[in-house]
């Protein structure tokens, strides 16, 4: 099974500036567009922006759950992105995609913010029905801080590994890594391969997101990333408007192989 796992960052679906939960209607739909004459077999992760990042930024659950305002905004944030989740995929299934939400936060275990283990054997039974798991970044319990975020950025190169998963695509509100912030930096340049040679040195290149952020914005993307690439998996970060040609196996955006 030539298996994709293909991550769509919270700042592409939602509206990630706002400090309300607020959806990119018109976002989902053209990934929709795109997805539903793909016919390689595929998971589908999904960031949260909007519907998760301000909430906790604000309670902190992201370390911790203490105070009964904490523990409520830990049960607010897991409704607010299980209903995100049934939105994208509402979207999906109206394509004619058969999207099964996948709640990884009911089974994952993470500890000081990193993800220990996760079950995936129903993901892969569910691809052999031919359905495609959409899965998606959450609070999640932590063994030693009582909770974490558990992010879509963590659970790609996870779940990646763990089925054997061919390539990762990424598709961010950026074209790929940059030389520099290329939101408030005019000299920044794109870099389009990553390889052997040079990952070492593209890391003191990357800054965190503009927005409210509790997952490390781009450079915290490529650090994930590498853990998959350094077991020989090919990954690729484009934005939207590339996301065609990353799906067509074209060269664009930022190409991660390690392989080289």
């Amino acid at each position: 099974m030539d298996l994709i796992i293909i991550k769509i960052g919270g700042s592409v679906i939602t509206k990630k500036e706002s400090n309300k939960p607020k959806i990119s209607a018109g976002n989902i739909n053209r990934i929709a567009n795109l997805l539903k004459n793909f016919r390689q077999p595929y998971v589908l992760v999904h960031g949260v922006g909007s519907f998760g990042h301000p909430l906790v930024k604000k309670t902190g659950i992201d370390k911790s759950v203490i105070s009964k305002e904490q523990i409520l905004a830990f049960a607010k944030t897991q409704k607010l992105q299980n209903e995100l989740n049934c939105t994208v995929c509402e979207i999906l299934i109206k394509k004619g995609m058969p999207a099964f939400p996948a709640q990884a936060s009911s089974h994952a275990i993470l500890e000081k913010g990193r993800l220990v283990s996760m079950e995936t054997q129903a993901m892969i039974g569910l691809l052999r029905l031919k359905m495609v798991p959409v899965v998606y970044g959450v609070p999640a319990f932590d063994s030693a801080w009582g909770s974490a975020i558990l992010s879509g950025d963590q659970i790609t190169p996870y779940v990646a590994k763990k089925m054997n998963a061919e390539k990762i695509i990424e598709v961010s509100d950026v074209e790929g890594v940059f030389t520099a912030n290329p939101k408030i930096d005019k000299n920044a340049r794109l870099i389009p391969e990553i390889n052997a040679k040079n990952y070492k040195e593209i890391e003191r290149c990357l800054s965190g997101s503009t927005a409210a952020d509790v997952t490390g914005g781009m450079r915290q993307k490529y650090i994930e990333l590498l853990e998959a690439a350094k077991t020989g998996i090919v990954c690729q970060i484009v934005d939207l408007k590339h996301f065609k040609d990353a799906l067509e196996n074209k060269p664009c955006g930022t190409i991660i192989d390690l392989r080289q």
